[in-house]
């Protein structure tokens, strides 16, 4: 099959119009369309539906397109290895992780690995779904569990704990609670234990419901969960690395913590040696050891 006819083919297919794919192309409708009706007419089959709301994929379309994503994938790895050739770190990043870690923890972090790498390129994708990282969904992710796939480097990064945590503010107008029989007098803040979430949180959050609490606010993500405690609406369920950098939230009820949740980082074995990727790796790295530093310091405190 003609390598250009299939390119053009998938950016058709991937902006469902002929006008939007010859935009992206730099060429003419009749161009695109030209180019698709000669592959159709080699293929001896139909690839697209086309009506006036724009073109939809016949079977044979998605079949054809689903190997023409592959190999944009396959040959944009090539590329970046191609890049990464070079001594400087620079170009696109794709990182994963999950909505609490990726907004809560990295986001904020980011501007140190600017300093450093300036003409770095981070897309940041913060998803509870684990992205395909062989199939190049993403370049690096951060994962709050060991990935499966065989053909990932990983490396185990820390452990976090779900505990309970309030404001300053808040702990000036109500009680400090002493034990669990005191928590249904206030309001828990918490994630939904059927959101997209960690199994020990849920877990966590599932034994703390037990006490019939008759106030509970819930939220789909820790970050949510972190602005309502830090406005003094109760007592919250928060991964434990948020307190280490927030002067103003107070562990409560210290006996009651989640189970250990490891976190890992992982990307693609063809990526192994990215300078890009290396770069973030040491970046992460540096930052959990400043982080644990300041941890010892807070627990002498």
């Amino acid at each position: 099959m003609d390598w250009d006819k299939l390119r053009i083919f998938h950016a058709v297919a991937d902006a469902g119009s002929l006008t939007h794919a010859g935009d992206t192309l730099h060429l003419s409708q009749s161009a695109v369309s030209r180019q698709v009706r000669a592959l159709e007419e080699s293929l001896n089959t139909t690839l697209f539906h086309r009506h006036a709301r724009g073109l939809i994929l016949t079977e044979q379309g998605e079949l054809l397109f689903d190997a023409t994503r592959a190999m944009t994938k396959r040959l944009d790895a090539a590329s970046a290895r191609i890049r990464d050739s070079e001594e400087e770190v620079f170009g696109e990043l794709r990182i994963t992780t999950t909505i609490g870690f990726g907004s809560l923890w990295l986001a904020p972090r980011l501007s140190r690995l600017y300093d450093k790498y300036p003409d770095l390129n981070i897309n940041l994708m913060l998803d509870e779904r684990v992205l395909d990282l062989p199939m190049r969904e993403a370049d690096v992710a951060i994962r709050m569990k060991e990935p499966s796939q065989a053909d990932l480097v990983r490396k185990r990064l820390m452990s976090v704990r779900m505990r309970l945590y309030a404001s300053r503010d808040y702990l000036t107008t109500h009680d400090i609670p002493e034990t669990m029989e005191d928590l249904p007098e206030h309001r828990l803040i918490c994630q939904n234990v059927n959101s997209e979430q960690v199994s020990a949180g849920a877990t966590l959050v599932r034994e703390l419901m037990s006490y019939d609490l008759p106030n509970v606010l819930t939220v789909n993500n820790y970050f949510g969960c972190l602005q309502a405690v830090r406005n003094g609406l109760g007592i919250g369920v928060l991964p434990d690395y948020v307190a280490i950098d927030d002067a103003e939230l107070v562990r409560v009820l210290p006996e009651v913590e989640s189970n250990a949740v490891p976190v890992f980082l992982a990307f693609p074995e063809e990526l192994r040696q990215s300078k890009r990727i290396s770069a973030f790796r040491d970046f992460v790295l540096e930052q959990i050891g400043e982080q644990k530093k300041r941890a010892q310091m807070v627990d002498k405190e």
